[in-house]
């Protein structure tokens, strides 16, 4: 029978897409010695934008994964490894002589070749040569220890005609002594002394693993080497030393006047603490700190906010809930319309600054981003094309989104292309913030939470429903003007949100 060849097939971090450079491995699906098929799942990794399930193309089995779970990897460095085909023969009496064998010279193999037979011996003795945290099989060893035999006799098969060569010809030339049977005797003397003097000393040198114990050897002055261990695997243990101790004691016979007077072991100091964790800034997390901080680093935004009473807002909520659209519009969908309405009379806040080139890039078309807090963490959704849809169908997408999101199976275009944010942080129980801008944008609209609070309508002094807006602007875009006019304006539509109807 012939064996298979099992060619290596490299797997590299695929572009994902969106400008994303690098991933972080998340959880392997597979194992090395797994077999997969094309187009199978075989690793989760989690970019900047999302948690993405990345499948193999190739079929096989799995000879090395290249980078354990919590690495960065960039796009294009090696992932998985596979091997192509699969051996048609286990036994090597099934496969046929080799070359060698028959008194040829070896083949000389290709790397692939050789780095998947390699795998394939390891993996059949059980080395250990694996990723850490999978592990290698423990079955039968007798194919392994048919190589090291054969490995073992192979030296000396070979060496005996080079020996009866070299004898012969010794022979042949007068007075010519034959010295080396006596110096491989002498060498074999030498090296079977050295080699059961270290296994002797390596199986009998005990382990004190704990420093208590060490420190205790130490300062009465016991030699560990000495102590006969009682733990585990020749471990010595607090009570061996403790033994040890005394029996150096009874040969020394003190007298209780000298017994008394010896002053008791110090105690232990205690441990100090290891001090403050540290925390790898990985996949969202750090995506959000690079952004928040080229936001500060590059914009030079400004803030301003005003109490707006939006207990009009809300009767308009509840009128649309009972029209039977068929749609649950809440709060978040009704402010996404009213800021689409604003940046339509104030274009210059949909835009972005191109620094390189110093230019204001004017967006014709208004991609919406919200602000959802996840188990990943915060995230930013985008609404593409929110100036073409109706309140309905904001509020639809803002629901399908903030779905996927949670569930942290947002594709990566989901998450990028925004042009204006909207972030409803009073559902934290806050009242309002200096919102910082999601960079490259331009502008952020805040909501608090809505509170009941005194105000005075038409004279006269009520309790009304009462939020803060929030909205943080880049002022290279903009002066004060245009950011006090669009927030005014968004203020105005949740008092009286019948003025959306002049733009409807």
């Amino acid at each position: 029978m012939t064996t298979a060849t099992r060619l290596e097939q490299l797997f590299r971090l695929p572009d994902l897409g969106e400008g994303l450079t690098e991933a972080e491995i998340v959880e392997w699906k597979v194992a090395v010695g797994d077999t997969v098929t094309v187009d199978q799942v075989v690793v989760e990794v989690e970019t900047a934008k999302a948690a993405v399930e990345v499948p193999v193309p190739y079929a096989g089995t799995v000879l090395r994964l290249h980078a354990e779970a919590g690495t960065v990897l960039a796009v294009g460095e090696p992932l998985i490894t596979v091997g192509a085909g699969a051996p048609a023969g286990v036994d090597g009496a099934a496969r046929g002589p080799r070359p060698e064998e028959e008194g040829g010279a070896p083949r000389p193999m290709v790397p692939a070749v050789a780095a998947a037979e390699r795998y394939r011996e390891e993996e059949q003795a059980g080395s250990g040569n694996v990723l850490i945290g999978y592990g290698t099989g423990h079955g039968p060893t007798t194919s392994r220890r048919r190589r090291r035999a054969a490995a073992a006799a192979g030296p000396s098969a070979s060496a005996a005609p080079a020996g009866a060569a070299r004898s012969a010809s010794a022979a042949q030339r007068p007075g010519a002594v034959d010295s080396a049977a006596p110096a491989a005797t002498a060498t074999a003397s030498h090296a079977a002394p050295r080699t059961s003097a270290a296994t002797a000393t390596a199986s009998h040198v005990p382990r004190a693993i704990s420093p208590l114990v060490r420190r205790m050897a130490r300062d009465h002055g016991v030699d560990l080497t000495g102590v006969s261990p009682s733990g585990p695997a020749g471990v010595v243990l607090r009570r061996d030393v403790e033994q040890a101790i005394a029996r150096a004691g009874q040969k020394a016979s003190p007298s209780p006047a000298h017994t008394a007077a010896t002053p008791a072991p110090a105690p232990q100091e205690p441990t100090t603490a290891a001090g403050p964790e540290r925390i790898p800034l990985r996949g969202v997390r750090r995506a959000v700190a690079d952004k928040l901080s080229r936001s500060r680093t590059e914009i030079p935004d400004a803030t301003t906010w005003v109490d707006v009473d939006a207990t009009g807002l809300l009767e308009a909520k509840k009128v649309l809930e009972s029209a039977g659209t068929g749609t649950r519009i809440g709060l978040l969908a009704l402010f996404a319309r009213i800021c689409v309405a604003g940046l339509r009379r104030f274009p210059e806040l949909n835009s972005t600054v191109d620094t390189e080139r110093r230019e204001i890039l004017r967006h014709d078309g208004v991609h919406l981003g919200f602000a959802a807090q996840t188990e990943r963490g915060l995230v930013v959704p985008v609404i593409h094309d929110a100036h073409l849809m109706t309140t309905a169908q904001l509020a639809a997408e803002l629901a399908r989104l903030t779905e996927l999101a949670r569930g942290g199976n947002l594709p990566p275009h989901a998450l990028t292309g925004g042009t204006f944010t909207l972030n409803n942080y009073g559902v934290f129980g806050v009242d309002g913030s200096t919102p910082i801008i999601n960079h490259p944008e331009a502008a952020l609209l805040g909501v608090g939470r809505l509170v009941d609070k005194p105000w005075v309508t038409d004279g006269q002094l009520t309790v009304r429903k009462v939020t803060q807006l929030s909205f943080s602007f880049d002022h290279r875009v903009c002066d004060g003007g245009v950011a006090g006019g669009f927030l005014r304006f968004v203020a105005d539509c949740v008092e009286r949100p019948a003025i959306l109807l002049a733009d409807a």
